[in-house]
């Protein structure tokens, strides 16, 4: 045997040694790819979750076998987001003893920087569990709206985006949109329909946009956890009709709206559509991580994040009845919902072209302050 070969010969030996673990992999990669996609799911997540956590290039002699780590996007989709709702809605209506209080909530005011001298009680034993701190009240005069304005902000928080919708696409945050019609669903029932319902994108528009003339705006606002929690009415208008999506309860904050596509279309949401004095107008509240709880203060059929639904269903309720022809009407500021945590509010309106907004993308703003106006 000459010395090349001398010298070879552990190399080779190694090589025959690592060839039988790669073709037991290699033969039980394939008995997964039979599985049933619920079981691969479940199979392949534990090895998943440790290729993001554990160092690079640990888990990389698995991809010169076939195996492929599930996307973060999937991943993350796979966490019983809905589940953990619950469980923090139950855990926050445990009521804390009255010494527990203070140094729970303040560890709460100072990671979110809440303001309690706008809280309509600053005591901080008042409130028994942390369900009462989050939607607590604020003071009259916390919060004067404006009255010069049409359209003033429902709620606190920061603003994502806003503008014009355009090609049936609004922006979730810069350069990531959703399908309109997706996230508001179909303008009428198809049963109500005397003819069957458009499927093309301007069609679809043409049924929002009610007036010659005028244009689609839309406006995202994100409630932060240190936000006031409840939402106001952002004009003079009557609520006609609401559609709720039951849906799934990612987080809804500016990074992840970047990172998943159609967000918003993906998680639960309560939709109310209805008329301003220049025609169509909607304000969704969308729901997140831990925020399974949308309450519409006139609506007490609505239930959120019920432990059962069908993926992509809705539920249909008219406000429009032979008592009641209208609907309900809400004057600018009148309170009309609130959330269990944090979220996002979505406005979609029909207004003139002259319609100007009064905002900057990223900036902070109140209840009361203005949106826009012609």
């Amino acid at each position: 045997m000459c010395q090349s070969e001398a010298r070879r010969g552990p190399e080779l030996r190694a090589a025959k040694w690592l060839y039988f673990p790669q073709l037991a992999l290699r033969r039980r990669l394939g008995q997964l790819s039979c599985m049933s996609k619920p079981a691969l799911k479940l199979r392949s997540w534990p090895l998943t979750v440790l290729y993001y956590l554990l160092p690079l290039g640990a888990l990389r002699p698995l991809s010169r076998v076939g195996w492929r780590p599930v996307s973060r996007v999937a991943l993350y989709k796979s966490v019983p987001t809905r589940l953990l709702s619950r469980a923090w809605g139950r855990l926050n209506q445990v009521e804390l003893p009255h010494w527990l209080r203070r140094p729970v909530y303040s560890l709460y005011i100072w990671t979110f920087g809440v303001n309690m001298k706008e809280a309509a009680v600053e005591d901080l034993h008042h409130y028994r569990n942390l369900s009462e701190f989050f939607r607590r009240k604020l003071k009259p005069q916390a919060r004067p709206v404006c009255g010069l304005h049409s359209v003033i902000s429902p709620s606190d928080g920061k603003i994502l985006n806003f503008g014009q919708v355009k090609n049936c696409e609004v922006e979730q945050v810069k350069g990531v949109t959703y399908s309109l019609e997706s996230f508001l669903g179909p303008r009428i029932p198809a049963e109500d329909l005397p003819f069957p319902p458009a499927t093309s994108c301007g069609s679809f528009r043409s049924q929002l946009v009610t007036r010659e003339g005028n244009e689609l705006y839309h406006c995202v606002i994100y409630l932060a956890p240190g936000d006031y929690h409840c939402f106001h009415s952002p004009t003079d208008w009557t609520v006609s009709h609401r559609r709720h999506f039951p849906g799934s309860l990612m987080s809804v904050n500016p990074g992840m709206a970047r990172w998943i596509k159609e967000l918003f279309c993906h998680n639960e949401r309560v939709v109310l559509t209805g008329d301003w004095k220049h025609g169509f107008f909607s304000l969704t509240a969308v729901g997140a991580t831990n925020v399974g709880s949308i309450r519409i203060y006139f609506d007490r059929d609505l239930h959120t994040n019920s432990p059962r639904y069908s993926k992509g269903s809705y539920n249909d309720f008219s406000f429009v009845t032979h008592m009641n022809k209208e609907g309900i009407t809400m004057r600018k500021g009148e309170h009309l919902g609130e959330f269990n945590l944090g979220s996002t509010i979505v406005l979609i309106f029909e207004a003139p072209k002259d319609f100007n907004f009064k905002l900057k993308a990223g900036q902070k703003i109140r209840f009361g302050e203005a949106l826009g106006s012609l």
